[in-house]
């Protein structure tokens, strides 16, 4: 296994960069925001491992913005939040001149991330955004990861002692209020998980069964 640094996969040294890193970090907790960090990383380490092409700055914009629809102030009522997080990186990425075709790709990653089996198959960066989430959250793929790179994304970007049970409560403090949006998608075990009045499981146990320690 070819083991790659994170100065290797670092965020790209762009204005669009800084922009993202500085309104995800003003609007999220620290929690969502060091999650979403390693979702980049552990996404740009499995493109590397997969010779897979893809730019740094759409797949950075994906992964920074995949779970800011769990905060208020880019929570719907209606909608599930990752299509609000998705809306809200369509919003961002138009007003700074992306093109459209770029919006799209970025919009798909964000919106598909908790739709297993079917973004692996497409764009990279919709497929590594995916990957990113599925290795922080659900800690899949976990030994295809050497020791150091592990180390090294999560000493960047700390996990903290109870990540697995905080971003559960994270997700269901962003959700709870639209049960209705989870039907038929994997946030409904987060609500069966917290509300006994809501009777499911399943994913809640694959994140505390993975092989994260915390």
């Amino acid at each position: 296994m070819t083991t790659l640094t994170v100065q290797e996969i670092s965020p790209p040294d762009s204005k669009l960069a800084r922009e993202i890193t500085e309104l995800v970090r003003d609007t999220v907790s620290p929690l969502l925001f060091h999650h979403s960090s390693r979702v980049y990383h552990f996404g740009a380490l499995a493109g590397k491992r997969r010779g897979l092409r893809f730019d740094p700055e759409l797949l950075y914009a994906g992964a920074m913005f995949h779970d800011l629809g769990l905060v208020p102030r880019h929570s719907s009522a209606e909608e599930r939040f990752e299509v609000d997080g998705a809306n809200a990186a369509r919003n961002f990425l138009r007003s700074r001149g992306i093109p459209q075709a770029d919006i799209d790709t970025v919009w798909t990653a964000i919106a598909l991330h908790t739709t297993p089996g079917i973004p692996a198959h497409m764009h990279p960066v919709v497929a590594l955004v995916t990957a990113g989430v599925e290795m922080d959250v659900l800690g899949l793929a976990y030994r295809e990861y050497a020791d150091a790179e592990r180390n090294a994304v999560v000493d960047a970007h700390p996990r903290g002692n109870r990540f697995k049970e905080n971003i559960i409560q994270a997700f269901y403090d962003g959700i709870k209020h639209k049960p209705d949006t989870t039907f038929g998608n994997v946030k409904a075990d987060v609500l069966a998980d917290k509300d006994p009045a809501f009777k499911r499981g399943n994913f809640c146990s694959v994140i505390r069964g993975s092989a994260w320690s915390a």
